[in-house]
Order: C-alpha cells, then sequence, then structure tokens
C-alpha cells in the first residue's frame, strides 16, 4: 500500500505558487480556512529547517508583511534543488505569489516588500584557465 502524506489528505480549494531562488525551485499550496500547519516536503516546517528560527521567519515574512494572521491557512510545499537557504527564498517568493492569487489586493504591499521580484542572482560559472569563476593562478615573477 502506497504512504500517504497529509499534503495528499488534503481536499478542496487551494491557491498555487511557483517559486525560484538561486537553483531552488518551491511549489506551494496555500489551503484556506486551513489549521495553520506547514508542511515541506511530508515533514512539518519546524523539523524540515531544524533549529533554524532565521529560515522559518523567512518563509511567513509575507503573512508578517501583509498583517495576515497565517494560523487561518494550511501550506503544503515541495521544493527541490540548492541550500536551505535558497529552499527559503524560494518558498517566500512561492507564497508571495500563492497571496495574490488568493486576494489581489496584497498586490502592494508585496510589491513594496520586494517579495514578488524573483532574485537574479546566481553562481557565477567557472572560467577556463581560471581556479574559480574569477580568481586567477598566483603570479610569479621569478
Amino acid at each position: 500500500m502506497a504512504d500517504t502524506t497529509k499534503s495528499e489528505t488534503i481536499k478542496g480549494e487551494y491557491y498555487y505558487g511557483m517559486g525560484r531562488r538561486k537553483t531552488a525551485v518551491a511549489r506551494v499550496r496555500v489551503y484556506p480556512n486551513g489549521d495553520g500547519s506547514v508542511t515541506v516536503n511530508g515533514k512539518s516546517a519546524r523539523s524540515y529547517f531544524g533549529q533554524s528560527t532565521a529560515h522559518l521567519a523567512t518563509i511567513v515574512a509575507p503573512f508578517r508583511t501583509l498583517d495576515v494572521n497565517g494560523d487561518g491557512y494550511t501550506l503544503t510545499i515541495r521544493v527541490v534543488g540548492g541550500g536551505v537557504s535558497g529552499q527559503a527564498g524560494a518558498i517566500r517568493h512561492a507564497l508571495s505569489r500563492a497571496l495574490l492569487r488568493l486576494n489581489p489586493d496584497f498586490k502592494a504591499g508585496l510589491r513594496k516588500a520586494g517579495y514578488l521580484t524573483r532574485d537574479p542572482r546566481m553562481k557565477e560559472r567557472k572560467k577556463p584557465g581560471l581556479k574559480r569563476a574569477r580568481k586567477a593562478p598566483q603570479y610569479t615573477k621569478r
């Protein structure tokens, strides 16, 4: 018998958002009239991100910016790629887009906070002849 996660057992209307940061891609479903739980890849957000409260604060930042009580929403999140910081940023971006679909009046507050803009900063590629993207081998005069 297949293992069913909590995200598969939730039924009803939801609002979807996808966000990216560095190499991380997050897909968020926001269920209104929920119990306030946050599930990331089948685990609770606290167990997924560990003791890092900064990443948890990053995830719920759109709710805090809009002065919306996040306890009324259930979030199910699938995130792949990148590290934990990039994943938290991708989740924030995706959640902002989902909240925008839920209520278009949120656009001004989310835009002002910068949560709707995809952060374009990526790791620069390594160039031939160099040790890293910009670090050249040490120069020796003699």
